[in-house]
């Protein structure tokens, strides 16, 4: 179950950080770069929530598993 849940964390870290690479190409980012020196706070948000998820869902997937005998 755990492994399960591990990488449905993977694929959703993932989409976050394409969708977050995808904002900081954005017309808005770039205005913001532009005045402000760096791109927009939903960028850098989405962008730090997939890398959380991806590095929560690599500890779930490997890490040991302790079966009992």
């Amino acid at each position: 179950m755990i492994k399960l849940i591990s990488l449905i964390l993977l694929v959703i870290g993932v989409a976050l950080v394409i969708v977050g690479l995808n904002a900081m190409d954005s017309f808005a980012s770039s205005f913001s770069r532009f005045f402000t020196g760096s791109p927009t706070d939903e960028s850098i948000w989405l962008l730090i929530t997939g890398v959380v998820l991806i590095s929560i869902s690599g500890f779930g997937l490997f890490r040991g598993t302790k079966e009992a005998v």
